[in-house]
């Protein structure tokens, strides 16, 4: 996530960010892991960031997960809504957080900027920005 932050044009401070499409493997260890590493990327965001995982709404699409989570990642920004993670009745609270989990109904918010993760299987990986564009 820090070197999605730092990008080849541009450096995005993380109160930009106003979204993260969390992979959420849906593993008690994987998950805590991933919401630890935002909680420490976005630490110094006020009010937290939102987080959200569509795994719950289209299942895991293994090689196409990264694909279709990062098309909800844009759809996002395009249409200034976050989807919800669906059936989330207890998620993991981790002391000091600064995650806003956006549970079971989407959210209507300004996202101009969102990052997306995306993990596989042996270490593989990845984290995405996007935003939108400024008209010119």
């Amino acid at each position: 996530m820090k070197r999605a932050l730092r990008g080849p044009h541009r450096t995005i401070a993380t109160h930009e960010v106003d979204y993260v499409n969390a992979h959420a493997t849906s593993t008690p260890v994987g998950d805590e892991a991933e919401l630890k590493a935002i909680s420490t990327v976005f630490a110094e965001k006020k009010g937290g960031v939102a987080v959200s995982s569509i795994k719950g709404s289209v299942g895991h699409l293994l090689g196409a997960a990264g694909a279709v989570e990062a098309i909800a990642t844009i759809l996002a920004i395009r249409d200034d809504v976050v989807p919800p993670t669906i059936n989330l009745v207890n998620p993991i609270k981790i002391e000091g957080a600064v995650v806003d989990h956006v549970a079971n109904t989407a959210r209507r918010q300004p996202v101009n900027v969102a990052l997306t993760n995306s993990f596989g299987f042996g270490g593989t990986n990845a984290s995405l920005i996007f935003s939108k564009t400024q008209s010119q």
